[in-house]
């Protein structure tokens, strides 16, 4: 059950130490590291590597712009079908489900870089606690229900959370037979290809790219802004998550909807938000005021 049902009562989360790796709960995370090596079995096809691409890039987006921005810090409005759309693409990521997300990154802002209530922070925890060491904890299993109260009365988003293992299942059989017909096609791929390249590396991929903003941008890059915690802006991350790099700019203000609040300061995110309000698809992007630019331009 505490594989298939994430909200599972465990007494044990409470009377064990709360950074104890819980190794049950964590098979997966484990095995799917383990299938990217299957690469050398079943080899590589152009549109093999083309959909793990894809796949990556639009479930980079479902985490940044959406579970980020959008449910952590209500950057913008959207519609319910299109939060649960978003919402179903960001748990395909394998990265739990929105609310729980969202309440342990809101409890990343209150409690950044402090002795206690930052999930993840490598100041006081280290490198590997804040880059991976805190998600397979007992301690960070639960939401922070306290944090979040604003998304649980979404029935449809409560389920997401709570099963958070049934989306990747579905997309992980999609992949299997999308590389059967592929290859019966006759496009050079196999099943067992696609769901090695398309899922398990993609999605490996979007683990520690995600995972980096928690780790190294606050250990390397420069600082726009004189924030309370070691938040820092790094041009590489940046262009790897489509825009999450500019971290010292966002702890700064996190409410805005831009990240890279200057204009040679890429954010792929806000770029397609912008498209999308365009759309109608989302609205009222929230913007970076005036005078916290000047701040940054200033220091």
């Amino acid at each position: 059950m505490r594989w298939f049902d994430s909200w599972a009562e465990d007494q044990r989360d409470v009377i064990h130490d709360p950074q104890e790796v819980d190794w049950l709960r964590v098979v997966p995370f484990v095995l799917l590291h383990g299938a990217c090596l299957l690469v050398f079995v079943v080899g590589w096809s152009p549109i093999a590597l083309s959909v793990a691409i894809a796949f990556y890039a639009l479930r980079m987006f479902a985490i940044t712009a959406f579970y980020h921005r959008y449910f952590s810090h209500r950057a913008f409005q959207t519609s319910r079908p299109m939060q649960f759309l978003f919402a179903v693409l960001g748990s395909s990521a394998m990265q739990r489900g929105p609310i729980w997300w969202a309440s342990h990154h809101r409890a990343h802002h209150r409690y950044s870089d402090q002795e206690s209530g930052d999930s993840h922070s490598p100041i006081h925890e280290g490198f590997w606690w804040s880059h991976v060491g805190w998600i397979l904890s007992r301690g960070s299993f639960r939401p922070k229900f306290e944090m979040i109260r604003d998304w649980t009365r979404f029935p449809e988003l409560r389920f997401l959370d709570r099963f958070d293992v049934l989306v990747p299942s579905l997309f992980l059989v999609a992949f299997y037979f999308l590389g059967e017909w592929a290859g019966a096609a006759g496009y050079g791929t196999s099943a067992a290809q696609m769901v090695v390249w398309a899922f398990c590396v993609s999605t490996i991929a979007t683990y520690h790219v995600t995972f980096s903003i928690n780790s190294v941008a606050h250990r390397s890059g420069s600082r726009s802004y004189d924030t309370a915690d070691n938040s820092r802006n790094n041009t590489l991350l940046s262009l790897l998550t489509f825009g999450e790099g500019w971290h010292n700019n966002h702890h700064r203000y996190p409410g805005s909807a831009r990240q890279g609040f200057h204009w040679w300061q890429v954010d792929f995110t806000y770029y397609l938000l912008v498209m999308m309000e365009a759309l109608g698809l989302i609205w009222g992007l929230k913007p970076v005021p005036e005078r916290i630019i000047q701040e940054g331009r200033f220091r």
